[in-house]
């Protein structure tokens, strides 16, 4: 009965959470760990997702087609994932599209994985954040069913995607799901941006504050603040699709049309 009562309790588990379990029950064999995990994997109680992570199925459950939550298994893909870019944006209910793709931070690097139509892909916490030991910045404590998750908040979201859109989708994706979040900690925006001293990116970071300066309140000290970072010379918005754009003296970034005219909410 303790044991269901785990699998209730932990619809996306590690082998790690399990031998814990088993351990506060007094059981300190890894045989028994082992034959457990072995008995409910072939009974389709649980489901092995990779090795050290599994899913808990009902009884019954197809374990072809039940659905498992790829956000949980995201968070669970090792012992510190955090839920970053396009991924927190749908995690807050925050993005435009609705992505197939799961990413998340972490000190470690594990294979990329496909579960099913799903696929999960880890980004190194940025090295400038390693050095300073400020990985969790702009990191919360999030619910998820009942079961703890680590995600960006808003601010550094904001920052991460504009630092790395070859993982947040297009720029329309990504201006559209910024533009859907009402209220951002501005000063922590700015904040996370310095941590991160890179130029390109506080100037792109400035540059959608600047164009969305009533609507989200922005003041000329957060970006007089990005202003001090940003590239001496003209850099382009995005160095991986170097297209046809226009130069901002103001933050010395070659930015793309498409964004400049917003061609995205052109009436057809």
């Amino acid at each position: 009965m303790k044991l269901e009562k785990f699998f209730r309790q932990h619809p996306v588990f590690t082998i790690k959470e399990f031998a814990a379990f088993l351990r506060a029950e007094g059981s300190h064999n890894i045989r028994t760990q082992e034959s457990l995990l072995d008995y409910h994997s072939r009974s389709g109680r649980i489901l092995r997702v990779r090795r050290g992570l599994y899913a808990v199925l009902p009884v019954g459950a197809n374990p072809e087609s039940y659905p498992v939550d790829p956000f949980l298994l995201a968070a669970k893909m090792t012992d510190d994932a955090v839920l970053a870019y396009h991924t927190a944006l749908e995690f807050h209910g925050k993005a435009y599209s609705v992505y197939e793709h799961f990413f998340y931070l972490t000190g470690h690097s594990p294979r990329p994985l496909t579960f099913r139509s799903f696929s999960f892909r880890s980004v190194l916490f940025p090295r400038k954040l390693r050095v300073k030991n400020q990985q969790s910045f702009g990191v919360l404590a999030a619910d998820r069913v009942g079961l703890g998750v680590r995600v960006t908040g808003f601010e550094r979201t904001l920052v991460d995607v504009l630092d790395r859109p070859d993982i947040a989708g297009s720029w329309e994706e990504i201006w559209r799901s910024l533009e859907s979040i009402e209220f951002f900690d501005l000063d922590k925006v700015v904040e996370y941006a310095f941590l991160l001293e890179n130029a390109t990116t506080a100037a792109k970071v400035g540059f959608f504050l600047e164009q969305h300066r009533e609507t989200l309140m922005v003041q000329d000290v957060h970006l007089k603040a990005l202003q001090k970072l940003r590239p001496r010379q003209p850099h382009y918005f995005d160095r991986a699709r170097r297209k046809d754009g226009r130069l901002v003296k103001q933050w010395n970034l070659v930015v793309p049309s498409a964004i400049m005219t917003r061609s995205w909410a052109e009436v057809i």
